[in-house]
């Protein structure tokens, strides 16, 4: 799969590392833009108040999957229902939220765990299959909770896991009875 992730952070660069081990091509753009015209999915990962002027960078983005990892710390901003609609109104795509509820400091850990952490998601039915995918791919078992509706809810439950001790995060598991 070709991947364009827009933002090189922990995020970013964290998980264009892991799936480029998966065997995925993966391009990273960083503040200068670039063109997505050749992927097949796109990642979203910059401070969510940069979202608008990252993504007015880049080319190619109409009709790509995306995949916004981006979160409202500190606070919201802009008009949109959430940010997930915000990167919609780009790219007038499916569109899944997935990631902001991991640590990018852990990523490198993930592969080392007794059993697969947990990555929740909300996703038009769209992009349920490749950003299972790609969650899968980065060492992760989706958790769909819900559709794009509840992507306003699900960037406001971040706090959930910013307050959790140790302080540079944790992995989380959810899985059904009998299955660990």
């Amino acid at each position: 799969m070709n991947i364009v992730t827009i933002g090189r952070g922990s995020i970013g660069g964290g998980l264009a590392a892991l799936w480029r081990k998966a065997g995925h091509d993966v391009t990273e753009l960083g503040r200068d833009g670039g063109d997505a015209t050749q992927a097949d999915v796109i990642l979203i990962a910059v401070p969510g108040s940069q979202i608008s002027d990252a993504l007015g960078r880049v080319t190619g983005v109409e009709g790509k999957v995306a995949i916004d990892a981006t979160n409202i710390m500190p606070v919201r901003q802009g008009d949109f229902p959430s940010y997930a609609h915000e990167v919609q109104a780009f790219t007038h795509a499916p569109v899944a939220k997935s990631f902001n509820m991991n640590f990018g400091s852990l990523f490198e850990k993930v592969a080392e765990q007794r059993v697969r952490p947990s990555n929740w998601y909300v996703a038009d039915d769209g992009a349920v299959a490749v950003t299972e995918q790609l969650i899968r791919n980065a060492g992760y078992d989706p958790v769909r909770v819900g559709n794009l509706s509840q992507a306003r809810d699900f960037e406001n439950a971040v706090w959930l896991l910013m307050g959790v001790q140790p302080v540079g995060g944790v992995f989380y598991r959810f899985a059904v009875p009998g299955e660990l």
